[in-house]
């Protein structure tokens, strides 16, 4: 049955794969994001209704642009999330989506003084107002007689007989009739009086006044409901008018608080950097595995790439969007999904060793179901920050909190079922069973035998180990109050403008100019050798073009945008809350869980890891002068997952080695798991550097930052959960008598017992001998 699901899975995966892509974000294939929120009127809520009543108005102009696949989805109960493919004028788009859009007709009265005073908001329907036309002459206008409301839609179409560019318009119901009273007066007047003309007013603007052709009768009217604007148009001046028209008036007004665009050759060079990284960090990743675990090794190369496929139709099945930090994720999920395996060969090890050398096949089954305890708690830890992402957080941290928890998944069923099929089935053969060797689980390996010969008591004195992680954590930490923290655009708001200079630009020098230009507190970095970035407050379109231009002088003529960010205030302030929020709810929550499953001491000692860990990580970046922003919110999540993971698999080892042996103290069981899970630790760690170490080397500029912090991250996760979640659960051991039964005197070992004599270095327990390397950290201390 094993069999024949893994089959089902892989085969049903390759063929989503192959029929269905999957949809790459903005930041990978360019164009435009616009985050639009529903205001309240004093008559009308911006509740889920309304705003998705404005959703299907805004689609429409969406349509009308003309934009491939473009999306656009509710988020909340009051915000719209439009990505335009393709779309690099973000002010046309911008323009577009955010009026409000009250469209109305009215009859012209005739023309006013020019020194009128200017008129404040859109007319209302029962007064008459004054508007300039679209030439500058300010029109008297009535009182409206059509609303957007009574418009069925607006075409712009080509008469190729000499008319030129012209606008359809066709109305609805009531409309019609009051378009046909409307253009009736309106043709009474003489031709060239301003009083034949009809001003179409979208909010405080004359959109069109055209004048009522001379075949229209007086009186009459048009009465085919429908009617035809000409003149002196372009093909975008036609399109853009047919848009605004059909596009009607929305219910509530809308407010631009977010604004991506994303040049096309970041996304290609992204996707590209990525994916030499991928197949590099890939290749030298299986290398290894094959290197330490031989056939076993190759049978998990086969799986992890049986989990690409997996993870891959996942995706596409779901409609997820592949983002530059869910690329990054993917990537390393690959390195990450080694682990599973990685701890599944380590207790097949220990047990063919233990056993007296058994059969190749009994060892591996009992190496997954000695693992299956640690495998699910690590995986359920992570899963449990995925969903915390996906919950809390919003944009490209939300989507890869939804990659990330589809690579869990993916890996489990990678691990525990594809890897269990190939390598039982290749146990079994008559070649493997005459040559264990080959099966790579009939040796110790390089890491443990060193650790059999040495046994070194890593735990006698827990509390050095404590004063170097704090230590470390209060050097690291001081970056913080010295340095401060270097916001990204998405937690303060303001405007971030990245450029590609043909020539190499001083960041200084170009502070400088901006300082010159107007703009004092522009923060400039470079990245790369010809990458600028500038982030600002909010700049109005003619300071975006003064800095653009003061980046040009430098820069050379040939600069360009390769991304272009406005976050509003509100959408800042809410995702600032919104990181906080996730990252004390993830430590809570994982709190529960470990000591759920592992008492509240080992628990709150994995969760003082975590906080060792965000600490010297956020205060690394602090002393480097990085930027702290939503990527790099979602790496410091993915080290918490990670860390949490060492931790629950050492932490496994210790329950079971106390079940053992209710009297050890936990001192010397603690050590022995250090010492026992070791291998798994290191091999595992290789087979994540190696991947990390491709993006860091091979990932490009934007993939830099982030694969950085979460190298970083592997390194102090590794050390923080044998030197700061082992120590302290060591220390808290000793004021709870529920985590290891027996006397202790000071180190936690039984009083009056020296390590390495008495019945601890005796016969085995009754249910099955200790692993070797648990003897021979007791057997060198005596």
């Amino acid at each position: 049955m094993r069999a024949i699901f893994a089959l089902l899975v892989v085969g049903v995966s390759v063929w989503v794969a192959v029929a269905v892509p999957v949809r790459l974000g903005l930041d990978l294939r360019g164009g435009t994001q616009i985050v639009l929120e529903t205001r309240s009127t004093p008559t009308v809520e911006a509740d889920d209704e309304v705003t998705d009543r404005t959703l299907e108005v805004l689609r429409g102009r969406i349509d009308a642009l003309g934009v491939a696949e473009p999306t656009m989805v509710r988020s909340g109960s009051n915000r719209i999330i439009v990505e335009l493919p393709g779309v690099q004028d973000p002010e046309e788009a911008a323009e577009t989506l955010g009026r409000t859009a009250q469209l109305t007709f009215h009859p012209v009265l005739g023309t006013a003084p020019r020194d009128e005073p200017k008129p404040g908001r859109t007319p209302e329907r029962d007064k008459e107002s004054v508007l300039p036309d679209e030439s500058g002459t300010p029109l008297r206008l009535g009182p409206a007689a059509i609303t957007g409301k009574d418009v069925k839609g607006a075409d712009a179409g080509y008469d190729a007989q000499g008319g030129g560019w012209h606008v359809t318009v066709d109305f609805r119901g009531s409309g019609r009739d009051s378009w046909a009273k409307l253009t009736g007066e309106a043709a009474c007047q003489a031709a060239g009086d301003p009083t034949r003309r009809v001003a179409i007013v979208l909010d405080d603007t004359v959109i069109s006044s055209p004048q009522v052709d001379p075949s229209v009768s007086c009186r009459v009217g048009m009465t085919d409901g429908s009617t035809r604007i000409t003149g002196s148009f372009d093909r975008d001046e036609a399109r853009q008018l047919a848009l605004l028209i059909s596009g009607g008036a929305l219910p509530v007004p809308v407010e631009i608080v977010e604004q991506r665009t994303v040049g096309p050759t970041l996304g290609e060079e992204a996707i590209r950097a990525s994916a030499w990284a991928a197949a590099i960090g890939t290749a030298l990743t299986a290398l290894f595995v094959i290197a330490v675990y031989r056939l076993m090794g190759a049978l998990a190369t086969l799986a992890l790439l049986a989990y690409g496929v997996i993870s891959y139709a996942a995706l596409a099945a779901l409609g997820a969007t592949l983002t530059l930090p869910g690329l990054a994720g993917f990537v390393l999920a690959i390195g990450m999904a080694v682990d599973a395996n990685v701890l599944v060969f380590e207790r097949a090890r220990e047990e063919y060793a233990a056993r007296g050398r058994p059969s190749t096949r009994s060892s591996m089954a009992a190496g997954f179901r000695n693992a299956l305890s640690a495998i699910a708690d690590s995986n359920i830890t992570t899963l449990i920050a995925a969903a915390l992402l996906f919950f809390f957080a919003s944009g490209p941290v939300r989507g890869f909190g939804v990659t990330l928890g589809i690579g869990v998944l993916a890996s489990m069923v990678s691990a525990l079922v594809i890897t269990r099929v190939l390598a039982e089935f290749a146990a079994g053969r008559p070649a493997v069973r005459k040559r264990p060797r080959i099966s790579g689980i009939a040796h110790t390996g390089v890491v443990r035998d060193r650790l059999l010969r040495r046994g070194p008591q890593l735990m006698r004195r827990p509390r050095r180990w404590l004063a170097t992680s704090l230590i470390a954590a209060v050097l690291a930490g001081s970056g913080i109050a010295v340095r401060g923290l270097d916001l990204g655009v998405e937690f303060t708001g303001g405007r971030l403008i990245e450029y590609r200079t043909s020539a190499s630009v001083d960041p200084d020098r170009a502070r400088s100019a901006l300082a010159d230009a107007g703009f004092p507190r522009a923060v400039v970095q470079s990245s790369g050798d010809r990458n600028l970035t500038v982030r600002t407050g909010k700049l109005t379109e003619a300071e975006e073009e003064k800095v653009t231009s003061t980046v040009k002088e430098l820069g050379g003529k040939s600069t360009g945008k390769l991304r272009d960010e406005l976050i509003g205030p509100s959408l800042s302030k809410e995702l600032r809350q919104g990181a906080l929020i996730a990252l004390a709810v993830a430590l809570g929550a994982q709190l529960l869980y470990l000591a759920a499953r592992f008492r509240w001491v080992f628990g709150a000692a994995a969760v003082a890891a975590l906080a060792h860990d965000v600490v010297i990580l956020v205060g690394v970046f602090a002393w480097l002068g990085k930027s702290i922003d939503g990527v790099f919110l979602a790496a410091l999540l993915t080290v918490i997952g990670y860390s949490v993971n060492d931790s629950v698999v050492l932490f496994d080892r210790v329950r079971e080695l106390c079940r053992r042996d209710r009297a050890e103290p936990t001192a010397r069981l603690v050590n022995d798991a250090i010492l026992q899970t070791l291998p798994r630790t290191v091999n595992t760690g290789i087979g994540a550097g190696f991947i990390l170490t491709a993006l860091v080397v091979l990932g490009g500029e934007s993939l830099t930052d982030f694969a950085f912090a979460l190298l970083l991250g592997l390194v102090v996760g590794t050390y923080s959960s044998v030197f700061t979640a082992a120590p302290v659960a060591v220390e808290l051991a000793r004021h709870d008598r529920r985590s290891a039964p027996g006397r202790r005197h000071r180190g936690g070992e039984p009083a009056g017992k020296r390590p390495g004599t008495g019945p601890a270095a005796g016969p085995e327990p009754a249910d099955g001998p200790r692993t070797p390397a648990g003897r021979a950290g007791r057997d060198a201390s005596g």
